[in-house]
């Protein structure tokens, strides 16, 4: 609430965002959903105070974490007994091996035997123990202080339990020098002084990098959430861009279309006229480089009499067909006179070249 009356409405739903999105699982509540609904932002916040990241309740926190811690002591208390336990039966498994090829010695033999023994009956011996406890009956037949009779001599055990420890402690650390050529694989050529260092350091350094990974993972999810947000901010926008764009289109583009196209029109006309002023230009280029002035006056002298000879004939065609106009005036009877006077021009004709014959000598 303090915060509330220091801030604007705007830094505060940019407050209660982040806390949204840090508090609570990834949702896509925005900064316009938070001012819009500010009882639900209350809400939200009131929440945020009895809540952690995971979005569980700080009392079941606090109950998971010591379960956890439970959970991580008693898998240590597993590990170092399993560990023990493969080690030992690594030991025995060299053993067969060493046994087959006859490279043990008296007290190699020894050694395995009794351990062997030890763990036999020891396995039995927890096996039989919880027949008591519901009592049902002992496995084989057996009891416990039967199975117990079977134990090796004292010596021979506190003997083998030393030795054993050496065992597994020269075990242990080629394991452990594997695993840090494993993670290091530059530690292979060192010392044993040097890899024992390394060795010692290297849970600090696997905590390391494990809490990097741990780290890296929780950005990698508050970037997925804030690129979920861009892309939706992305989405809008491009959205609204779609729509100035048909706007446009539609405000302005198609307005002075009709423009364009009678511009695009004039401005083809007079290309098409610069063509053909180039193309007469062309011409008078071509003519100029053939003829010479004299032809050209002497073409212009008979132009101008063809001309003249034309217009004449136009004259005289007009003419005549006004007097043929004249004469279509008079019908079908104008042209019967006409045939006839054909006729007798044509009877004429022949009867003076007749003439002209019978008078040659």
């Amino acid at each position: 609430m303090a915060s509330g009356d220091f801030c604007s409405p705007g830094e505060g739903a940019e407050i209660l965002q982040q806390v949204c999105v840090k508090q609570f699982p990834p949702c896509a509540l925005t900064e316009e959903d938070l001012i819009q609904n500010p009882n639900f932002s209350k809400l939200l916040l009131s929440l945020s105070q009895h809540m952690d990241e995971s979005g569980l309740s700080l009392t079941l926190v606090k109950e998971q974490a010591q379960a956890w811690n439970e959970v991580r002591l008693r898998k240590m208390a597993w590990l170092r007994y399993e560990i023990l336990q493969r080690i030992i039966q690594e030991l025995l498994v060299d053993y067969y091996v060493k046994a087959q090829d006859k490279n043990l010695t008296s007290e190699d033999k020894k050694f395995h035997e009794t351990l062997e023994q030890r763990l036999l009956v020891t396995e039995l011996a927890q096996l039989s123990g919880p027949s008591q406890e519901t009592e049902m009956p002992p496995l084989l037949g057996f009891e416990k202080a039967d199975l117990l009779e079977l134990m090796p001599p004292s010596q021979d055990f506190v003997w083998m339990r030393d030795r054993l420890r050496l065992e597994v402690e020269e075990q242990l650390k080629r394991k452990c020098f594997t695993l840090l050529c494993y993670h290091d694989p530059s530690s292979d050529t060192d010392g044993e002084t040097l890899k024992a260092a390394k060795v010692w350091k290297l849970p600090e350094v696997l905590v390391g990098e494990k809490q990097q990974c741990l780290e890296a993972r929780s950005q990698q999810k508050e970037q997925l959430v804030l690129l979920e947000k861009k892309r939706a901010t992305y989405s809008q926008a491009l959205l609204r861009c779609l729509t100035l764009l048909q706007r446009l289109l539609q405000e302005h583009r198609l307005k002075t279309q009709s423009e364009l196209d009678r511009i695009n029109a004039q401005y083809l006309e007079v290309k098409c006229s610069a063509m053909i002023l180039k193309m007469r230009m062309e011409e008078v280029k071509v003519l100029s480089d053939t003829y010479s002035a004299e032809k050209v006056e002497v073409h212009r002298l008979i132009r101008d009499r063809l001309e003249g000879a034309i217009r004449l004939q136009e004259q005289d065609m007009e003419k005549s067909r006004l007097v043929l106009k004249t004469y279509e005036v008079l019908g079908e009877d104008f042209e019967n006179l006409v045939k006839e006077y054909t006729q007798l021009k044509q009877a004429t004709e022949n009867k003076r070249w007749a003439l002209q014959e019978f008078s040659k000598p």
